[in-house]
């Protein structure tokens, strides 16, 4: 039998194995695996301040970004010896060995699997007990435009300032907004999640016509949602610079805020990326030498607890918490 076509990679110190490295990926322009590979060596030092000892949920697209996908769980048996892993659980408990994003040569025996980007966990392997991300997910739904997401993430910067924290902006790769803060290590995730809860309810109070915390689809109208539950424990975010599977590779970008008063996001692609890192872009250079209180969030979560709000509904993988309402939509509780 023939053996596949393959090139090595020498990157931190490994000689990682990519085979099949012409396999198109991305139809659109015909980027291949290989092509891949050399992004994210080029966005390499950006990207490992962004997830660098991170535990990531590895979704594999075998046939490229056109092709069928699944989520592996736990790293496959036949990995080097030299790959981190840690183990991490799932809400129910059940528990599995995850890839560490320890260094580059980690990403690119990741790619060669068919990994496009990286979920990753919004805490360190080294210490799982404490979040050190706050995820701010503007979700964009039915009848609204990015021109919408772009407004409300103005509304999310406007309320962070008057906190005193600073937020960091990214292209989700699709139509959507992240903001991210990056925590002092000190909250768990269930702390994180309700300041997140506590945020996105302040938003929609100053906001109630164009941002929503509600759960539920059916109560959420022509509005942004902001997505709390993206914060919810053992949850995973796709993350900053992983490609995307659209067949134009675009890119999940950290944007500064100035870019983000006109980006073209549907135009944040492998290439273009990799020339904006050529001219010096890295908006998030001072994210992690900066990390923010959640105090201020967590007060407005105890002030509503005080006021006699519930604890917003949680997905449905969750057991049921302390204080939720009723996991059933309102059109059913009826």
């Amino acid at each position: 039998m023939a053996q596949s076509p393959f090139t090595m990679i020498d990157i931190a110190g490994r000689a990682v194995k990519v085979t099949n490295p012409e396999k198109v990926f991305f139809t659109k322009r015909g980027e291949t695996k290989l092509d891949l590979v050399r992004y994210y060596l080029a966005v390499g030092d950006r990207l490992m301040a962004a997830i660098a000892g991170r535990p990531q949920l590895m979704q594999r697209f075998p046939d490229g970004a056109s092709g069928k996908s699944f989520f592996q769980k736990r790293v496959p048996k036949g990995a080097p010896d030299w790959l981190e892993t840690t183990v991490v659980s799932t809400p129910n408990g059940t528990t599995s060995n995850a890839l560490v994003a320890a260094d580059l040569a980690h990403v690119v025996w990741a790619v060669n699997l068919g990994c496009l980007g990286f979920h990753g966990w919004p805490s360190l392997a080294s210490a799982p007990q404490f979040t050190d991300e706050l995820r701010i997910d503007l979700d964009p739904t039915p009848g609204t435009t990015f021109d919408d997401v772009r407004r409300a993430a103005f509304d999310v910067r406007e309320l962070l300032t008057e906190l005193g924290i600073s937020g960091y902006p990214k292209s989700t790769g699709s139509k959507g907004i992240h903001i991210y803060v990056r925590l002092e290590p000190r909250w768990d995730g269930y702390q994180v999640r309700a300041g997140a809860v506590a945020l996105a309810r302040e938003l929609e109070r100053r906001h109630p016509d164009r941002l929503t915390a509600a759960w539920w689809k059916e109560e959420r109208g022509q509005r942004i949602f902001v997505d709390f539950n993206q914060n919810a424990p053992h949850k995973t975010v796709f993350g900053a610079w992983s490609v995307r599977a659209r067949v134009g590779a675009q890119v999940s970008t950290p944007l500064s805020w100035d870019d983000l008063v006109d980006v073209a996001i549907d135009e944040l692609t492998m290439p273009t990326v990799i020339s904006m890192v050529e001219r010096g872009h890295d908006p998030w250079a001072e994210m992690a030498q900066t990390p923010q209180s959640l105090a201020p969030l967590l007060a407005w979560h105890a002030r509503d607890r005080a006021d006699g709000l519930p604890d917003a509904p949680w997905p449905p993988v969750y057991p049921k918490m302390p204080h939720e309402p009723p996991r059933v939509s309102p059109s059913r509780a009826k």
